[in-house]
């Protein structure tokens, strides 16, 4: 184990907790960062690095370079928040209404914070480390953003890494998994327009409510009837928008849908089928429908050979218990899947512990794996810097 860095990051777990706390209580969404992205920066400023904001709109990339070493590393976080109302009784609860933090982004940018600042002070490296701090995560635009404003050519690397907290694992334990380690995702809206009435005359009404609620339904054949038991996707219907009145028969019916395949074949048979099921369904009702397509999500594919590099290290950092490779992959998806296909690197996922799922208004990040996290990222640049 390397008490080196684990004592030295420790030392900063206090203050660490202050940053996510002010993160925490001011929550921003996607591509909206602003005050969040100056906290970042000022951080990072003062401690000495070279600071370039507004890269993919709110993005930052800070860089120091120590010694004559001509190797570089980069090492990614996000802080944007979800438009959740949070249902907890924190000293550091968001402030603002039905925005939250639920999903941790507030401490991987906090654990990055107490990496760079334990570089900063330490400089226990030869070569440069690149923090970038990525926007959108959670509506897949913010790396793609980072990467059209040139972000590797600006801020070449050698390879990139990413990590995120997990609630179910065990707390503080590392999972690594080669290759496919998350979904691609295909966000998408389905508008049905019918024909609104008063709701004690629904034989004048053509009901895109009756239509919505057979679309959903139909749309659960897609992998209940299409996919083998030994492929993986998920069609989830996430928001269904109708009228607000018992006694109206409204116009439209918006459907909002989250789309997992790991695989480009699969995932082509099963766009084709929500197209399909959409267009019959709303023909049989007698309502016009608009498929509005997301951008298009892509597989998160780990490297071999450093996520090899990675567990190992994670392993002579915090032991040989601490650390589960092979990890099994899953359904959820990042934008860090775009950073992957421009670079070498890996993702890995960090134990929350017992806790709520990310995502759900009673989620809580576990404070306590700050300078674990922390201690993960120092390592990775200590050895490839070394």
């Amino acid at each position: 184990m390397n008490w080196t860095i684990l004592n030295g990051v420790n030392k900063l777990h206090d203050e660490m907790k202050e940053w996510m706390g002010h993160l925490h209580q001011c929550p921003e969404l996607a591509l909206m960062e602003t005050k969040t992205a100056n906290f970042i920066a000022e951080k990072l400023k003062s401690w000495g690095y070279d600071v370039v904001e507004g890269i993919g709109k709110t993005g930052i990339v800070a860089s120091m370079t120590v010694g004559k070493g001509n190797k570089t590393i980069g090492l990614r976080a996000d802080f944007d928040a979800l438009p959740i109302q949070e249902v907890n009784d924190l000293p550091y609860k968001s402030k603002i209404e039905g925005v939250s933090h639920l999903c941790g982004h507030d401490g991987h940018s906090t654990m990055l914070l107490g990496a760079a600042k334990y570089l900063a002070e330490t400089k226990n490296f030869n070569g440069t480390v690149r923090l970038i701090f990525q926007p959108g995560e959670e509506t897949m635009e913010g790396s793609p953003a980072m990467i059209a404003d040139g972000l590797f050519e600006r801020f070449p690397v050698d390879a990139v890494y990413g990590m995120h907290n997990m609630p179910g694992l065990p707390f503080g334990k590392f999972h690594f998994c080669e290759n496919e380690m998350m979904a691609a995702v295909d966000n998408w809206e389905i508008e049905l327009t019918g024909k609104g009435s008063h709701g004690s005359m629904p034989e004048l009404s053509i009901d895109p409510v009756v239509c919505g609620s057979s679309l959903v339904m139909a749309l659960q054949t897609i992998v209940s009837r299409n996919v083998s038991p030994w492929q993986n996707s998920v069609v989830s219907v996430g928001a269904f928008i109708a009228g607000n009145a018992g006694n109206v028969v409204p116009q439209t019916a918006l459907l909002r849908l989250s789309i997992r395949n790991m695989e480009p074949k699969l995932r082509e048979m099963v766009l084709n089928k929500i197209r399909s099921i959409t267009k019959s369904q709303a023909e049989a009702f007698g309502c016009k429908y608009e498929i509005r397509e997301g951008i298009p999500g892509a597989v998160l594919l780990n490297t071999p050979e450093n996520t090899q590099w990675a567990a190992s290290v994670a392993r002579n950092t915090f032991g040989d218990d601490q650390v589960v490779y092979p990890a099994h992959p899953y359904m959820g998806s990042e934008d860090f899947a775009f950073m992957l296909q421009k670079k070498n690197g890996t993702y890995c996922m960090l134990g929350n512990g017992d806790s709520f799922m990310v995502h759900h208004p009673q989620y809580v990040f576990n404070q306590d794996i700050l300078p674990i996290g922390a201690a993960y990222w120092a390592a990775l640049t200590e050895e490839y810097l070394k």
